[in-house]
């Protein structure tokens, strides 16, 4: 089974309006909610696959009974620990920019913290965990640390999206894919990353530091995966961006699908990248058709 772990999980509340006006009263035109978080997305997208996964994380509140009432609603399982402080709302504001203001999440007590690494205790080397996003400010630093720890300790495979410290921290650990985009790349090892020609040998750095593989999205200039035996790079399709939100876990989610499913690894990678862009192609999350559409042009070759 894929578990998807989400600790700080919001719903994401979306006006649109044609411009904001500071200090008066500003009218939407269209408003949207929507759970939001880095490893439910992952599940959302699983689902669109009709792959089955189980989200993970905490809930509370009137927003944490309307997250999970939706993600029900779609046939994803869910399994959360419900805490006592409401589910944080984050609010985007669009116009002719992009505002976001999000908030600073619930309070974790050490009880909640405990029943989480309990769950994390029961996977298997049957199951693989996805952890995504960042960790609200009331857990340790070490707490993707600790999980990991956990979870690979029981023979779990273990997929992590993060930033900094948050994903260094796991590299001893073997997880078997990380994705940082080229920023983030870039801020791990204090450098600015261009090209996939300049993220080559910092992704291969993490390769040597303990990741499996490790998959680099490079914006307009497609992506790259690295693993110990082979370099791949791939292209973009064609396409008008809409939005990143997601994109990133959607080429997570791509990836896993395919790879649990024992494709080829560059066919894993090339569903990846085709899974992402679909994503950022699309008002929200990608659909099947798009994601159909757009693999036949993403070229992949090897380095």
């Amino acid at each position: 089974m894929i578990y998807t772990l989400t600790l700080n999980p919001s719903l994401d509340y979306i006006l649109e309006l044609d411009q904001i006006k500071l200090g008066e009263l500003n009218r939407s035109e269209i408003d949207h909610k929507f759970p939001g978080g880095k490893g439910i997305n992952v599940s959302q997208v699983l689902n669109t696959l009709n792959v089955n996964s189980t989200t993970l994380g905490f809930l509370g509140g009137f927003t944490g009974a309307y997250i999970e009432k939706h993600l029900t609603s779609l046939g994803i399982t869910t399994d959360f620990i419900t805490i006592e402080e409401d589910t944080r709302i984050n609010v985007k504001l669009k116009s002719h920019l992009e505002t976001e203001i999000n908030a600073k999440g619930p309070q974790i007590t050490t009880e909640n913290f405990t029943d989480l690494k309990s769950k994390m205790g029961q996977l298997s080397e049957q199951d693989t965990l996805v952890l995504a996003g960042s960790i609200p400010s009331s857990l340790p630093s070490t707490t993707y640390e600790e999980l990991v720890k956990i979870v690979t300790k029981n023979g779990a495979d273990v997929l992590v999206d993060a930033e900094g410290d948050l994903l260094k921290r796991v590299l001893p650990f073997r997880p078997l894919l990380i994705k940082p985009n080229q920023h983030e790349l870039g801020g791990l090892f204090n450098t600015t990353i261009g090209t996939g020609a300049d993220a080559i040998p910092y992704a291969k750095k993490l390769i040597a530091q303990g990741a499996q593989h490790v998959i680099v999205s490079l914006a307009g200039d497609g992506a790259i995966l690295v693993s110990k035996d082979v370099t791949l790079m791939a292209n973009v399709p064609k396409g008008i961006v809409k939005g990143s939100v997601g994109a990133g876990d959607s080429m997570v989610a791509g990836f896993i699908s395919q790879y649990q499913q024992g494709q080829p690894l560059d066919e894993a990678f090339r569903f990846s990248v085709a899974t992402g862009s679909a994503t950022a192609f699309s008002y929200g999350l990608c659909t099947k058709e798009k994601i159909d559409q757009l693999l036949p042009e993403i070229m992949i070759k090897k380095v």
